[in-house]
């Protein structure tokens, strides 16, 4: 009897082990959810020319090229108060990161040019300025490091790293295909009240930065994106993990390729180019950072000379 009971519960199982296999193995894939706020936002950039690549156009101006037309540039300088006081850029006016916009507005049609250290905040705060009206706002390329050899902030942030996670020449980055969720923006209003907004929110913190050491040491914590050519790639090697999203761009859709879950790193060659993305992908909902100096703080020995090597200055050029 025994036995006919274990029979008799085995023959009811199969049929329901077997429809929750067939369920299981024919479950539709959940689609990819966007997100009102979001969607809004994105139109409006796109309709008003302020898609990614847009803010990356022109964004960048070396420091011979202001001082040889010092006349015709308005400079914003956000180091602090004390490091202003000691020596800045003739004619330069002080300001905040958080005070931006308020300080933008003494700029009389001038060009914009916005230093800060290192070129790196002045990314962030450049990005806000292109997104809040002032479309050929400059970031000082190398920051003052880049201005006079005695406010060199950047040679002791090259290194070589050497680490097991860097993956050699000629890499291997990943090609992502996966399409994710859109970011949850929870600001609401017309595409130019959540844009304010968000740069609000952006210029209230502070450098959304991210040390190289920590990306490298952990990788599987970050959607890290390699924001450079795949020629690039195959001359340098890569962040093992590392995706490749470049060009990156609202218009074609790519940014449905990063993970708006995650803490989205990009890295660069100077931690200059990735600090404008890291604000522009804040302002649109991403949690995002930059790899802080870039490539120069992982590879520095590696790398060939030019404009994208950190290299001291020589001739300085004139402070008050």
């Amino acid at each position: 009897m025994k036995r006919f009971f274990k029979y008799a519960l085995l023959v009811a199982l199969v049929p329901a082990i077997f429809l929750t296999s067939c369920k299981e193995e024919n479950e539709p894939t959940p689609e990819r959810q966007t997100d009102v706020e979001f969607q809004t936002l994105k139109t409006y950039l796109i309709d008003q020319n302020l898609d990614l690549d847009d803010i990356l156009t022109d964004w960048v101006i070396p420091a011979s090229s202001v001082n040889a037309d010092l006349a015709n540039f308005y400079v914003i300088d956000i180091r602090s108060a004390d490091a202003f006081n000691t020596s800045h850029i003739p004619g330069a006016v002080n300001s905040t990161f958080a005070n931006i916009l308020t300080a933008a507005e003494g700029a009389s049609g001038k060009t914009i040019v916005v230093a800060c250290y290192t070129g790196q905040t002045a990314g962030h705060a450049v990005a806000a300025l292109r997104l809040s009206g002032y479309p050929t706002a400059k970031v000082l390329k190398w920051g003052m490091s880049g201005w006079s050899s005695t406010l060199d902030s950047w040679s002791n942030n090259t290194h070589t790293l050497d680490h097991a996670n860097w993956i050699a020449a000629p890499g291997a980055t990943i090609d992502n295909t996966t399409e994710y969720n859109d970011p949850d923006i929870t600001e609401t209003g017309t595409g130019a009240e959540i844009l304010a907004a968000r740069v609000a929110l952006l210029l209230s913190g502070s450098l959304r930065g991210v040390n190289a050491t920590d990306v490298l040491d952990s990788p599987a914590n970050y959607f890290i994106n390699n924001y450079w050519a795949s020629t690039d790639v195959e001359t340098y090697g890569n962040i093992g993990g590392a995706y490749r999203i470049n060009p990156l761009t609202l218009g074609a859709e790519s940014f449905k390729y990063l993970d708006p879950s995650k803490n989205v790193v990009t890295y660069c060659w100077t931690g200059q180019t990735s600090s404008v993305i890291t604000a522009y992908l804040y302002v649109i909902g991403y949690n995002s950072n930059s790899l802080k100096f870039g490539a120069n703080s992982m590879i520095y020995d590696n790398l060939a000379a030019g404009g994208t090597k950190w290299a001291a200055v020589t001739t300085d050029l004139p402070l008050e």
